[in-house]
């Protein structure tokens, strides 16, 4: 069994600092200070972490580590560690180790008996679950979505009866055929939420039913970055139309516009958009 003490303030440490996902400004005064403070900045891309650097006026030296040269940048990295010099590890975006570089890493600098040290900060998964509306209490992050193949599909059979939140990355130019997938695989109904261009100036979240969504890029070519949030699986006849028309009724959302209304009501029971709006005038009939 391993352990460390990370509060001995012992030198020679390993520190996983996360980086803004977009705006430059979601970086922690911790993380600027030690970024400073430490021998050399282990990153992926010297120009993508150079504006960054070059925003805080953080001189350190970078050294580069990516998926195609870890084990040689482990090899400058451990001289550090052993001189009693610490080290920062970050990647071109958010969390490090998160869908980047690094684990094999992290295992060579713990087996070594030198401390790694989080700095938490942004995460891309972790932004997009937060504002999409779907259940937080559990959920799974899987990477990026499946191109194709007998990958997609064994993923979107998980999904058919998932009791839980999934994650995904995905990117612009597969997204319409992801869904498409979906659609067509018998989760055309299924909640989802497409976060793109997370902190940046085109930022967007569109919530809706798997179709929904699909008409709204087939019409919208989608561009950046995109985090793929998939509601749990609902048992059929969990949420029955009554439930709807419950939650229609309540004083709240009478105060809401028809498309308000629906939408407040599709979010809070977990059902497409499609299912409330059909029962908006129930009180007319």
């Amino acid at each position: 069994m391993e352990s460390q003490d990370n509060q001995l303030g012992r030198e020679g440490q390993l520190f996983i600092v996360a980086t803004p996902i977009g705006n430059l400004g979601d970086i922690t005064y911790r993380a600027v200070e030690l970024l400073k403070s430490v021998e050399v900045i282990a990153v992926e891309d010297t120009r993508v972490s150079g504006k960054l650097l070059s925003r805080y006026a953080i001189q350190t030296p970078m050294l580069v580590c990516h998926e195609h040269n870890e084990e040689k940048a482990a090899q400058k990295i451990m001289p550090y560690l052993e001189s009693g010099k610490s080290v920062a590890l970050i990647s071109d975006a958010g969390t490090p180790l998160i869908n980047d570089p690094g684990y094999r890493l992290i295992n060579l600098v713990r087996k070594a008996g030198f401390g790694v040290v989080p700095i938490p900060g942004a995460s891309s998964p972790i932004a997009a679950l937060c504002a999409s509306g779907m259940p937080t209490d559990q959920f799974t992050y899987a990477g990026f979505f499946p191109r194709s193949g007998s990958a997609r599909s064994d993923m979107i059979a998980v999904l058919k009866s998932a009791p839980h939140t999934y994650l995904f990355l995905e990117s612009p130019h597969r997204l319409v055929k992801s869904l498409e997938s979906m659609a067509s695989s018998g989760l055309s109904d299924r909640e989802i939420c497409v976060a793109r261009e997370l902190t940046k100036l085109h930022e967007s979240l569109i919530n809706g039913s798997v179709v929904e969504v699909l008409a709204h890029y087939r019409e919208h070519s989608p561009k950046g970055e995109i985090v793929l949030v998939v509601a749990p699986a609902t048992e059929k006849g969990e949420v029955s139309d009554e439930d709807i028309l419950v939650e229609l009724d309540q004083e709240a959302m009478l105060a809401l516009s028809p498309s308000k209304r629906a939408g407040a009501v599709a979010k809070a029971l977990h059902v497409p958009k499609s299912r409330v709006y059909p029962l908006l005038n129930h009180d007319q009939d």
